[in-house]
C-alpha cells in the first residue's frame, strides 16, 4: 500500500504565491514520475506538472513560467511553488505518483486526497 499525503493548499489572492507539498510512502522501491493535477468545479482533472526521477519536468502551457515543480526522489517527496497565481487557477489540485514500484515488483499508479487552492481577484 502506498499513500500520497498533500499539504500547502489554502486562498491566495491574484498575484500571490502558494507552494504545495507531497510525500508519498508506504511499500515503495521507486517512483519514476511524480505530478501534479487539478481539477475544477465542471471541469476534467487536467495535469499541470510532471517531474521525472531523473529530474526533467514538464509543465502545462497554461502554467509554464508561472509554476514549478520539484522533487527529492530519494525522499519520494514532490513539490509545486506557484508564483503569479491567477482566478483560473482555482481548483483542487491533486498530487500523483505514476509508474512507481513495490519492493516485490508490483508497478503502482496512486492519487493523494486533494488540497484546494482558492485564488481571489
Amino acid at each position: 500500500q502506498v499513500r500520497l499525503v498533500e499539504s500547502g493548499g489554502g486562498w491566495v489572492q491574484a498575484g500571490g504565491s502558494l507552494r504545495l507539498s507531497c510525500k508519498a510512502s508506504g511499500s515503495i522501491f521507486s517512483i519514476n514520475v511524480m505530478g501534479w493535477y487539478r481539477q475544477a468545479p465542471g471541469k476534467q482533472r487536467e495535469l499541470v506538472a510532471g517531474i521525472t526521477s531523473g529530474g526533467s519536468p514538464n509543465y502545462a502551457d497554461s502554467v509554464k513560467g508561472r509554476l514549478t515543480i520539484s522533487g527529492v526522489n530519494a525522499a519520494n517527496t514532490v513539490y509545486l511553488q506557484m508564483n503569479s497565481l491567477k482566478s483560473e487557477d482555482t481548483a483542487v489540485y491533486y498530487c500523483n505518483a505514476d509508474k512507481g514500484v513495490t519492493p516485490s515488483g508490483v508497478v503502482f499508479n496512486y492519487w493523494g486526497q486533494g488540497t484546494q487552492v482558492t485564488v481571489s481577484t
